[in-house]
Order: C-alpha cells, then sequence, then structure tokens
C-alpha cells in the first residue's frame, strides 16, 4: 500500500466532499484549489490507487465518461440523458438475490455498478 501524500488526501476529500459524482477533471479543479501545481497526472494517478484499495469508486457513464463516489457500498445511480448528472439513488442497495445467484456460478465478486438513465425531475419538466 502506497503512503497517503498530500495529494492522494486532497484527491480523497475532493471526491468525499460532493455528492455530485465528480470526473477526473473535476477532482483535478478541486485539488488545484488546495495544491495548485498539482498534475492531472497526479490526481489520475491518485484516483487510480484510491480505487484500488477500495476508498472510492469508479465508473463509466453511458457517454463513456468516468466519475467516482466515495460512497463504496454498492449502490444504484441514474444519469440524466438531457444534463448529465449523476446521483444516487437513496435507500436502495443491492441486495443479496444477485449474490445468491453469482454464488451459484462459483464466483469471485469483487464489486457491482448500476447505472439507470433518463431524465432527471428538473428536465423531465422542462419538456
Amino acid at each position: 500500500m502506497k503512503r497517503f501524500s498530500a495529494q492522494r488526501q486532497a484527491v480523497l476529500e475532493a471526491v468525499s466532499s460532493t455528492k455530485c459524482h465528480p470526473t477526473a477533471d473535476w477532482v483535478y479543479d478541486e485539488v488545484r484549489k488546495i495544491i495548485p501545481k498539482v498534475s492531472l497526472g497526479t490526481v489520475y494517478r491518485n484516483l487510480a490507487d484510491l480505487k484500488a484499495e477500495g476508498n472510492i469508486i469508479g465508473f463509466t457513464d453511458s457517454s463513456g465518461v468516468e466519475h467516482f463516489d466515495a460512497t463504496t457500498l454498492p449502490h444504484l445511480h441514474f444519469q440524466c440523458t438531457e444534463c448529465g448528472k449523476v446521483i444516487d439513488v437513496p435507500g436502495v442497495f443491492v441486495n443479496t438475490d444477485a449474490n445468491e445467484a453469482l454464488n451459484q456460478l462459483d464466483t469471485e465478486v469483487c464489486g457491482a455498478l448500476f447505472l439507470y438513465f433518463g431524465k432527471c425531475s428538473e428536465c423531465k419538466n422542462i419538456n
């Protein structure tokens, strides 16, 4: 396990400080407010390390953009196809039915990502 540098701590705090499911570019902009000389490569490297260590999760949205989330329990996400916003589906976590089915296949599950998409309440009411 790598040491927890100031850059890694700043990246983790940036991801943990928001519910917007940020992209790497968003995290980079936030970290630069604290560490102005940080490079985008450093942010990407630390995001990858934090994911590998299980401190955050990453998932790709319906348009191929990776987002990050500090909530590491398996849960559902919804992405608006109009404005692109990604939100957690409140109170819904992955149930044990899927785990039982996967156990029957003799698999080892390391995580789960669920992304629903459509129009968010704001966009739905505009059209």
